[in-house]
């Protein structure tokens, strides 16, 4: 059986006659009976009732044109999905973020990237920037967004905007009220990111509080941001936090402090592979140098 047998019934069943249906398919009739014989032949059921007065479809041949418009129908998204996937506009695109980018910033590409490309299955991993780094040169993510240098000859960088710093504390425990006093927490419990997890975010917040003149006391480690903003709010101590999670954060709990005397700052990037030029990779790019400019 050949798909033209197929395309041959349905034309037949459509028209109900076989001269307009061999006009339709541009052949003349004695070959389109032919071919209509042979696969009734092959199927081994008799597909049309005809004589000389009209054509009908049996019982049988019913059920068999359903069928067979379904599987064209099928065919036909098939075809159209393959063609997407080799234009790159269809498949899965993977996306990794730390956890100290705002929700809504993701939740806002995601619903941009699904409306430009329905066809793509897009997957999100909240990853620490090392594995981040690790992910990309070995072609497990599209997509990563990540929080210090980078240096890898695999992976393109692209700076998205500079981070500052800002102390998160509990109102009801820490009564503190300007930059100034920061000097006065010395003998406070810290919240940091685990050293292991995220070595070079950690010395930049020792860093901080070297130039406030004292060494943190850290007591409890996280390596999720979110945690970490709880725990300050539960009472378990203070923290320093990026200044992006400080703007996008109403808890009438805690209360944030930016510091702005040091001269510390960090870059939160966009990397993708260097060979890396799909459509939706750029998309990705785009949409998101466009949103943090808002």
């Amino acid at each position: 059986m050949e798909l033209r047998h197929l395309k041959y019934f349905l034309a037949v069943a459509e028209e109900l006659n076989f001269t307009k249906a061999s006009e339709k398919l541009f052949i003349s009739q004695p070959p389109l009976s032919r071919q209509i014989i042979e696969l009734e032949t092959e199927i081994g059921a008799r597909l049309f009732i005809r004589n000389n007065k009209k054509v009908e479809l049996t019982e049988a041949g019913k059920y068999f044109e359903k069928e067979i418009r379904e599987l064209f129908q099928n065919l036909e998204h098939i075809t159209s999905k393959t063609k997407k996937i080799a234009e790159n506009v269809s498949g899965e695109f993977r996306i990794a973020y730390i956890s100290s980018i705002y929700s809504s910033e993701i939740s806002g590409l995601i619903k941009y990237l699904k409306a430009q490309f329905p066809y793509v299955n897009f997957k999100l991993f909240e990853v620490s920037t090392t594995k981040q780094i690790q992910a990309l040169e070995q072609g497990k993510i599209d997509l990563g967004i990540i929080r210090s240098p980078i240096k890898s000859p695999k992976i393109k960088s692209q700076l998205w905007f500079k981070d500052g710093f800002s102390l998160v504390y509990n109102k009801a425990q820490i009564n503190i009220k300007s930059e100034d006093e920061i000097t006065n927490l010395k003998d406070e419990t810290f919240v940091f990111f685990n050293k292991d997890y995220a070595p070079h975010y950690y010395e930049t917040l020792l860093e901080l509080c070297a130039f406030y003149g004292f060494a943190p006391k850290v007591v409890h480690e996280s390596n999720n941001i979110n945690s970490i903003v709880q725990l300050v709010k539960n009472g378990l101590g203070i923290s320093i936090v990026p200044s992006n999670i400080a703007k996008n954060n109403h808890d009438p709990e805690i209360d944030f402090i930016e510091l702005k005397k040091v001269n510390l700052f960090t870059d939160v990037s966009l990397i993708t592979s260097k060979e890396d030029d799909s459509e939706i990779t750029k998309a990705a790019v785009d949409f998101l140098f466009n949103f943090s400019k808002k």
